[in-house]
């Protein structure tokens, strides 16, 4: 073989066999069973590319785990931060390594890259930080290979994959509820993007403005940065007849409360505004900003938490979920 050739990898080894990367690792740790057909495909691919077996499939025959792989899109942003914060302090009380792989985008070819990275290390283990659609994709691609839990907004039906909750749904009820009962009419949505069909905060905001018989106006979709945030409101801002907005985090509140600024709308007096998350700057903006708080170290805790519990007892654990609490500060105020 050509030393100066990258050794083939599970990717290489699944393509050739033309099965799935889980079929593969099932194959070679001898985890799950698989037919005689599958397995005598996968073999012949092994022995034609000349595969060695990584130290992750040693590792879950041999039963010596000391690392945990971690999967998240982002690693910057003040939610995946403090997740990440939890699950390694955890990881570190409980003796474990913690193996951090940033995953470029949902496209398969990455998808594929980042399981066969986590699979090339002794893993007892992989956490996926599920806050966004590559996180969806990466969870669905590690099913049956290892050990995976997740960390995410929204809760989810009880599935194959334990998840650890924040229940943003819940939430965005909650800060919905409160703007109504201040007297506005209804509560315009800026959006952070969906993970899924269903996205917590979204769904939270919707069901109380249908809860309540009030108008539910058309949702303006955004990213995650304060730029997005001032752009999408502007949007908003052309209707005289918008009193309250719910942003999908605190960055989008703070570009919304600029663009209220230049527009001549005040805070709360014109315009009630709430955020999401309860960053740190969101008490010391003026005036300071009314949010959800979530904590986000804690989810990462839990999270650990899950996936400790079931490599030390071979069981699937079960959810775990914590409900946000909503913080009352300067930026939400009754309807004129």
């Amino acid at each position: 073989m050509d030393v100066a050739r990258k050794p083939p990898g599970l990717v290489d080894v699944a393509a050739k066999a033309g099965v799935s990367l889980s079929t593969v690792s099932r194959v070679l740790t001898g985890r799950t069973p698989v037919s005689e057909k599958l397995r005598l495909k996968v073999r012949a691919a092994v022995d034609e590319l000349g595969y060695r077996p990584n130290a992750a499939a040693q590792t879950l025959v041999s039963g010596k785990r000391s690392a945990i792989a971690v999967l998240a899109r982002n690693t910057t942003r003040f939610g995946y931060a403090a997740t990440l914060q939890g699950i390694e302090e955890a990881a570190r009380a409980a003796g474990y390594v913690v193996m951090i792989t940033v995953i470029e985008s949902g496209r398969r070819e990455d998808v594929a890259r980042a399981v066969d990275m986590t699979l090339s290390q002794t893993v007892a283990g992989a956490i996926v930080i599920e806050f966004d659609a590559v996180g969806v994709a990466m969870l669905d691609a590690l099913q049956g290979i290892v050990p995976v839990v997740a960390a995410a907004g929204a809760r989810r039906r009880a599935g194959s994959t334990p998840h650890a909750f924040l229940d943003d749904e819940a939430g965005g009820r909650a800060a919905t509820e409160y703007l109504l009962s201040l007297g506005h009419q209804t509560v315009h949505h800026i959006a952070i993007p969906a993970t899924r069909r269903r996205s917590g905060r979204e769904w939270g905001w919707r069901a109380a403005l249908e809860s309540a018989s009030a108008p539910v106006p058309d949702v303006v979709r955004a990213e995650y940065s304060p730029t997005s945030g001032y752009d999408a409101a502007l949007r908003l801002l052309d209707d005289p007849s918008v009193t309250a907005i719910l942003c999908g985090n605190d960055e989008l509140a703070i570009g919304a409360a600029r663009a209220l600024s230049e527009r001549g709308r005040k805070i709360p007096d014109d315009v009630s505004i709430v955020g999401f998350d309860d960053q740190p700057f969101a008490a010391m903006w003026v005036p300071a900003l009314s949010t959800v708080a979530q904590d986000f170290t804690d989810l990462g805790r839990r999270t650990f938490g899950l996936l400790e519990a079931w490599i030390r007892t071979d069981e699937r654990p079960a959810d775990s979920a914590v409900q946000p609490t909503l913080v009352l500060r300067e930026s939400a105020a009754r309807a004129r």
